[in-house]
């Protein structure tokens, strides 16, 4: 291959590189409300009302507070695809027995969304029992 085609190749792939963390963001964040407690990564939250968004659009990071900001927890998020666009925004939740796991964050109108990086003790929760998965609408 000549200087030129590896030049070529190396600015596609960089094009492509810098374009797919756009793809993560949450702008204005989602507000849902529960009405269980669930898991936020290592945390355990009550149920009530919450907004998650990302704080900082360079990181993936997610801030998930509750409305009277109580609690809040930082938990670390991959992207996600889904095959067509959102009709609302929701969160989903994966169940172990009778314990929710913050699963995904989708946003209307997109096809994308967020993954929530599973906790160690989810992992082990999905190890013994199957996960059923439930969502809620978001704003």
């Amino acid at each position: 291959m000549n200087s030129i085609t590896k030049s070529i190749l190396k600015m596609g792939l960089l094009s492509l590189l810098s374009v797919m963390p756009l793809a993560a963001q949450i702008d204005n964040g989602v507000d849902f409300k529960t009405s269980f407690p669930f898991y936020a990564g290592e945390s355990k939250l009550p149920a009530g009302n919450y907004k998650v968004f990302q704080p900082d659009m360079d990181v993936h990071m997610l801030q998930i507070q509750n409305m009277d900001t109580l609690h809040s927890v930082f938990v670390d998020f991959m992207p996600t695809e889904s095959l067509q666009p959102r009709n609302q925004s929701s969160v989903t939740f994966e169940k172990y027995g009778d314990t929710d796991y913050l699963n995904r964050v989708w946003i209307e109108g997109e096809d994308y969304g967020i993954k929530v990086d599973p906790s160690k003790v989810e992992t082990e929760a999905a190890a013994d029992a199957n996960a059923t998965q439930h969502s809620t609408a978001g704003q």
